[in-house]
C-alpha cells in the first residue's frame, strides 16, 4: 500500500507500506528506488510493518525544482515521524546518510542501521561526474547506470549483469536524472562529528567484508561519530548484501532490532 507523506518544503514522499510489527523505515541509495528492498521485504515484513520509501526524484514521489541534500534529511524525518516514536531507520549508503542526519531532526527514531553509508567518501573525480551527466544528456541510461555501478559503487561486472535482470532495474533507469545530483551533493558534503555527541540512538552499521575501501572509510567516519555505535561486518560481500546474500542481511538486522 502507498502513502504520501509531505516533507517540510512541501515535497510528497511516498511510502511503500507491507508486514505487521514495528514501523521500519528503509532508506534506499542512489541509482535505486522502493523496489530495491524486494529481497529482503519478505523477511523484514513477518516481524516489522515496513515503509519503503521513494526518495525524492524518483518513483511516486515528487521532487524541487532545486536539490538540495538537507531536503532529503528532512524527507527521511517526516516519514519517521509519520510512522511514529521508536521507528527503526534502515539506510543504505547515500540513504544511510540520509537516515543519520534524520536522527537529529525528530525524536521519532528509536534504532538506526546503516549499511556503508557514504559519509562523502564515495564521491568519485569530477570527470567522471561530467562524463556520467554526458551519458545522461545523451539518453544512455542503461551505461550510466553501468558506468556508476561498475567505477563508483565498485559492483563486480557479473553483479551488474544479475542486477539488470531484475524488475528493479527498468526503475533505476527511471531514477538515473538523480545520479549526477547526489554525486555532486556528496562531493560538497563537509561532514562534522561533533554534530552527533549526543545522539542517543542504539545504532549498527554494517560493512561489506570485501567493500571498497572508501565504503569502508565512510563507516569508520559514522562509527567514531555515534556514540555507542556498533560495526558488523559481512563475510564475503560487498555493497549489494542485499542482493548477494539475504538470509546474513536480514539476519543481522532483525537481530539488532530485537
Amino acid at each position: 500500500m502507498v502513502h504520501k507523506v509531505v516533507s517540510a518544503d512541501g515535497t510528497r514522499i511516498a511510502c511503500w507500506r507491507s508486514g505487521a510489527g514495528p514501523p521500519l523505515v528503509l532508506v534506499h541509495g542512489t541509482a535505486a528506488d522502493h523496489a530495491r528492498w524486494a529481497p529482503v521485504l519478505p523477511a523484514l515484513g513477518e516481524r516489522c510493518t515496513v515503509i519503503a520509501i521513494d526518495r525524492r526524484g524518483r518513483g511516486e514521489s515528487g521532487d524541487a525544482a532545486g536539490y538540495e541534500i538537507e531536503r532529503e534529511f528532512e524527507d527521511v524525518a517526516a516519514v519517521a515521524e509519520w510512522a511514529g516514536p521508536g521507528t527503526c531507520v534502515l539506510g543504505h549508503s547515500y540513504g544511510g546518510v540520509c537516515a543519520l542526519e534524520a536522527a537529529l531532526l525528530t525524536a521519532s527514531v528509536g534504532r538506526l542501521v546503516l549499511y556503508e553509508p557514504s559519509m562523502g567518501k564515495v564521491s568519485p573525480p569530477a570527470e567522471l561526474i561530467e562524463r556520467l551527466e554526458a551519458l545522461l544528456a545523451a539518453g544512455q541510461r542503461d551505461e550510466l547506470l553501468r558506468v556508476f555501478m561498475g567505477e563508483v559503487a565498485g559492483v563486480p561486472a557479473d553483479q551488474i549483469e544479475a542486477m539488470r535482470s531484475l524488475p528493479a532495474w527498468a526503475a533505476r533507469m527511471a531514477a538515473a536524472h538523480t545520479i549526477p545530483r547526489e554525486l555532486r551533493a556528496e562531493a560538497g558534503l563537509r561532514f562534522d562529528p561533533s554534530r552527533f555527541r549526543d545522539l542517543d540512538v542504539p545504532t549498527m552499521l554494517l560493512q561489506g567484508g570485501e567493500s571498497r575501501d572508501a565504503f569502508k572509510e565512510g563507516v569508520a567516519v559514522a562509527h567514531a561519530a555515534v556514540p555507542g555505535s556498533q560495526v558488523v561486518v559481512l563475510p564475503g560481500q560487498r555493497h549489494t548484501a542485499m542482493d548477494t546474500a539475504t538470509d546474513l542481511f536480514t539476519s543481522e538486522v532483525m537481530s539488532f532490532l530485537g
